[in-house]
């Protein structure tokens, strides 16, 4: 049989709504077509919702090593790439060729395989390992349009021409702006390219993409791997006799499987009398959940002019019959190619949904590892305010050589003794003190300040030992400290430290002055001791409770005495109490900002990951509105019409015709629910035939009549 050579006419007994799209046609009228129909409204709502969808997992972070954020990450770039590469693509052309994917392990005879059934080189098989070549996509020339642009595989440029020799049917130009023509002037890396073969061998409406090796030693080439399975209406899963049971295959056929992918499975180069193989193999795939996969045996052709039974590089007609027929038969039906593709489509959007879920537990992790963190940060670094702000209350401070200067300044003068005699003879005393030594207040100012910054420095050092012993405790904090010096305080903190204080000072002589300009009696006395009477103000402050009750609490021999009825005579007690409270505050506030300073530090390794808002309440909701249309779009789904009298047409493969569909029914895939077949040892017994035995049983069944 023959592709009609009218692309616009409809085969024999095809409705003219079945009928491809024409080269002039393509993805925009498609969609349009699709947007018109009863159920168009549904599939926009879909598409709609997945954009949001995708939207959100492009946007999400996952930046700290929270337990499982690796297996996250790798998930949420999976996810994208199926949007794009697959599934938004797919549900904007709905009557785009089946794309059936060809992947399996190094050396399993993929490229092969795909020559053999197309009866022509298109796809070079790889000598050397590992293959670093471009995929190859075959495709009808009719169904060039479909694939060069960037409708799926956006990521990947477009290279037009095969391997094969000879080639007459190169793809066309790639329209302006499309992946081919923007690296027409560029080199591309063979694992970033995808290379078009045209082939008329092939049947209008089906596409074989030949993938790299799924367990390559090129990391690249693996990810590509994974990446083009991903993309697939179908895989066409190769594998051999020797490595049918290898790990790196199963794990990804078990993804297939959890997601309801439709996959079919060849097992290449089986000699003979091996067909123990083939047996176990079957039973691998119903214990991996595959069990309506269908297999294929590709025998180890004996024969031919070349190793392995090979002629020209193609395995003989009769090893492929039987691959060949079954893809002829999808290529031939445009149902059976709507029912896979739905089939694949419903699989990937509930498995979408399931990854969104897991990857809005994943956001939650993070948001909680980042309060984590930030809480230790901040704790450790209050409890630092908290300890200076306790040496500077309870005396502690007012001891060695501050004790010592400040005494010196008042122990030995006239002063002392008219304290001690009344506070009715202190205002008469402070003129001539101050005039009598106008020198000493520095010396007790700057021992002050020397024992104030030995405090603030020694609070900082332990809150960033505690931190960094939080950080280092926390899986999520761990990689945070790699090449970082946050064990320690800043090697700036001492000069920042050292500058607040004489900053405080400062802000102490300050209150002084202001005080002394709203009482004009004692205007004289400040303008001969302000420094005096501001250190008397931190004296107070340092070694009593600031006067907020009043009481007069002494230390080291009456020290806060003096230093309060200095401040009373000149001030009054009510003004005196304020001054303190004030003096308290800012010091307080100047702490404070330091210890943020020193908070930053470790504060901005989460503020530059940006994972402070990465919760995942927002992805959930996207999740379920995903959901909700996808279950309007299936209810609104026109059930394809099963049977009917039309004879099937189409191009037929190398070596079709020669074999029927295999009809050994075989399980089917189960939903959530469903009772498991007899010869899976099921509770109840499910006589349906499987997803691909109700697709080609309706074949045989025509085929019989006819």
């Amino acid at each position: 049989m023959t592709a009609p050579d009218d692309p616009q006419q409809p085969a024999s007994g095809r409705p003219p709504e079945e009928a491809p799209p024409a080269p002039s046609g393509g993805p925009a009228e498609d969609a349009a077509r699709h947007a018109a129909s009863p159920s168009g409204d549904r599939t926009a709502d879909l598409v709609d919702a997945l954009d949001a969808l995708r939207a959100r997992l492009a946007a999400l972070r996952l930046p700290l090593e929270t337990p499982g954020a690796a297996a996250a990450r790798t998930d949420r770039a999976r996810a994208v790439d199926q949007l794009d590469d697959y599934l938004l693509p797919r549900l904007r052309a709905a009557r785009a060729p089946l794309l059936v994917v060809v992947g399996g392990s190094t050396g399993a005879g993929k490229s092969t395989l795909v020559n053999s059934v197309l009866g022509e080189h298109v796809s070079a098989p790889g000598v050397l390992r590992p293959t670093t070549r471009a995929p190859v996509l075959v495709h009808h020339p009719l169904d060039a349009r479909w694939f060069t642009t960037d409708r799926v595989l956006p990521g990947l440029a477009r290279v037009s021409g095969g391997a094969r020799a000879g080639a007459t049917d190169p793809a066309p130009p790639a329209d302006a702006g499309s992946p081919a023509a923007d690296a027409a002037g560029a080199r591309v890396p063979p694992s970033r390219s995808l290379r078009l073969v045209a082939s008329d061998a092939l049947p209008q409406g089906l596409a074989l993409l030949d993938a790299p090796d799924i367990d390559s030693v090129e990391t690249a080439n693996r990810e590509l791997a994974a990446q083009l399975l991903g993309a697939a209406d179908l895989w066409l899963f190769v594998t051999t006799a020797a490595r049918y049971a290898d790990a790196v295959p199963w794990g990804l056929l078990q993804q297939a499987a959890a997601r309801h992918a439709q996959v079919a499975l060849v097992l290449d180069r089986v000699d003979p009398g091996a067909e123990a193989v083939a047996e176990d193999l079957r039973r691998m795939t119903r214990e991996h959940g595959l069990g309506d996969a269908p297999l294929f045996v590709v025998p180890e052709a004996a024969g031919g002019g070349e190793p392995g039974g090979l002629t020209d590089g193609l395995l003989p007609e009769a090893a492929v019959a039987e691959v060949s027929t079954w893809l002829s038969g999808l290529g031939g039906d445009p149902e059976a190619r709507a029912r896979v593709i739905a089939a694949t489509r419903d699989g990937v959007v509930d498995d979408l949904v399931r990854r969104a879920v897991h990857l809005a537990d994943a956001a939650d992790a993070q948001e909680a590892a980042d309060a984590r963190l930030r809480e230790a940060v901040e704790r450790h670094h209050a409890d630092a305010v908290r300890q200076v702000e306790a040496a500077t209350s309870d005396g502690a401070l007012m001891r060695g050589e501050v004790l010592a200067r400040w005494q010196d300044f008042v122990g030995t003068s006239e002063f002392f003794r008219a304290v001690e005699k009344g506070v009715g003879r202190v205002r008469d005393a402070v003129v001539g003190f101050f005039r009598g030594r106008p020198g000493a207040a520095p010396q007790v100012e700057q021992a002050l300040a020397h024992g104030l910054e030995s405090v603030v420095l020694d609070a900082a050092e332990q809150a960033a030992e505690r931190t960094y012993e939080a950080w280092r405790g926390d899986s999520a904090g761990a990689a945070l400290l790699d090449g970082l010096e946050l064990s320690r305080a800043s090697g700036q903190l001492r000069a920042e430290v050292a500058e607040q204080v004489r900053a405080w000072q400062g802000d102490v002589l300050g209150l002084v002055r202001e005080q002394g300009a709203a009482r004009r009696g004692t205007a004289r006395a400040l303008s001969l001791g302000v420094n005096a009477l501001g250190v008397s103000l931190m004296v107070l402050v340092f070694a009593s409770t600031a006067g907020l009750t009043g009481a007069e609490v002494g230390i080291a021999g009456g020290t806060a005495i003096v230093a309060q009825k200095l401040l009373e005579a000149v001030f009054g007690d009510e003004a005196v109490r304020k001054l303190a409270v004030q003096a308290k505050q800012r010091l307080s506030a100047r702490v404070r900002s330091v210890m943020a300073g020193q908070e930053a530090r470790y504060t901005a390794q989460l503020d530059a990951l940006g994972t402070e808002d990465a919760g995942g309440a927002g992805l959930r909701d996207a999740a379920r509105r995903v959901e909700a249309a996808a279950r309007a779009e299936r209810a609104g789904r026109a059930e394809p019409v099963r049977g009917g009298t039309r004879p099937w047409t189409g191009r037929l493969l190398r070596g079709a015709g020669t074999l029927r569909p295999p009809s050994r029914p075989v399980p089917a895939v189960r939903r959530p629910g469903e009772a498991g077949t007899p010869e899976e040892g099921g509770e109840g017994r499910d006589e349906r035939p499987g997803f691909w035995s109700r697709l080609f049983g309706r074949r045989d069944e025509r085929e019989d009549r006819a």
